[in-house]
């Protein structure tokens, strides 16, 4: 169907119309909204609106009697609109700091505790993905092999967070070189991350050769395997799985179950997630437009937490498709940004 240019009026009408469906979960009928309307019209002129509202598809009626609920076009209109204004959340959230005890520095800790804080202030499944480890600008680094084919990395971010990640790799390293690696890394990098490194390397290769003999190769080589690593695995946290269960009334109860299949292989979840980041402030995909979850039934609000202005991974609220978006839009914004702030040590 062509785009539908509406008019000031219908706009209101439909506005109104999926505010009180959210906030009510009933079919709205005419007379409710000529009732509740600012403006002078007849309820005969807003059933009139009603009815072409839905031959252009924003609205449904699920039964010859009933009101009308909005379809997924209707929510996407005043999603857009949401979006397009500057929202703030209603009160306060309570962001955590980085010298909390439950958190002392712990990168992963800090990722787990924002996912809470976005179940907990949404009423619905809050989750963050975890960035690797490349793409986190580093103080300092430290590679230690643990195995004939396994090194762990462990990293201190420019904002005194620790992280560690472990990488299988096919390059034998002797702990000796390992250490040579860091240092080098240590005194040449520091303030950058190891894509960074790893491109700067390659660039440069002839010329480091000369004087490292093969360490720069078996550097590079060992860079590749914590990227593809990354490129193919995710860490997500998530919580306030209970929170869904207990809105069994606003989902397909089948497709719920599989989407908390997608819950239990939260690499898989990751991944598919993972293909929504962006540099938008707010993302929301409705209902259809979230086919990677396979239920019609949900929503997905999410934005991007960034380093340096680099893209580090997404954080968001699941919820049902009928969820209040004016709340929550600010939520996710607000914590996506502090949480950018607190990674960057600019407060």
């Amino acid at each position: 169907m062509k785009n539908v240019v509406l008019r000031d009026k219908d706009k209101q009408i439909l506005t109104l119309i999926v505010d009180s469906y959210l906030r009510i979960g009933n079919p709205i009928s005419s007379g409710f909204i000529a009732q509740k309307i600012q403006i002078s019209v007849s309820p005969a002129t807003v059933r009139n609106i009603m009815v072409k509202l839905e031959k252009q598809e924003f609205l449904f009626q699920p039964h010859t009697s009933a009101g009308r609920i909005p379809t997924d076009k209707g929510l996407r209109f005043y999603v857009n609109n949401l979006l397009s204004e500057a929202l703030l959340p209603d009160y306060m959230i309570d962001f955590p700091s980085e010298k909390q005890s439950h958190i002392k520095g712990d990168f992963k800790s800090l990722l787990n505790e924002v996912s809470k804080i976005l179940s907990e202030y949404s009423d619905n499944l809050g989750f963050v993905l975890s960035p690797g480890i490349s793409k986190i600008h580093f103080n300092h680094i430290r590679f230690i092999k643990i195995a004939e084919n396994r090194v762990i990395s462990i990293l201190s971010t420019t904002s005194n967070f620790i992280l560690n990640e472990t990488v299988q790799t096919n390059t034998y390293f002797t702990q000796v070189e390992l250490d040579r690696a860091s240092q080098y890394i240590n005194q040449n990098f520091r303030g950058k991350n190891l894509l960074y490194v790893r491109d700067y390397l390659l660039r440069e290769l002839p010329k480091y050769k000369i004087n490292y003999e093969n360490i720069i190769d078996k550097l590079i080589s060992l860079l590749k395997a914590y990227i593809s690593q990354e490129d193919q695995q995710g860490q997500i946290f998530l919580q306030g799985t209970p929170k869904l269960l207990e809105k069994h009334d606003l989902f397909n109860m089948e497709r719920l179950k599989a989407l908390f299949q997608n819950f239990e292989e939260k690499e898989k979840l990751a991944r598919l997630l993972s293909d929504f980041i962006s540099f938008e402030k707010v993302k929301v995909l409705i209902g259809s437009e979230l086919d990677v979850l396979d239920t019609p039934d949900c929503s997905l609000i999410l934005s991007h937490y960034e380093d340096h202005n680099q893209v580090l991974g997404s954080l968001g609220i699941i919820g049902p498709k009928r969820i209040p978006y004016k709340k929550i839009i600010p939520i996710v914004d607000y914590v996506a940004k502090r949480l950018s702030q607190m990674i960057t040590h600019n407060p």
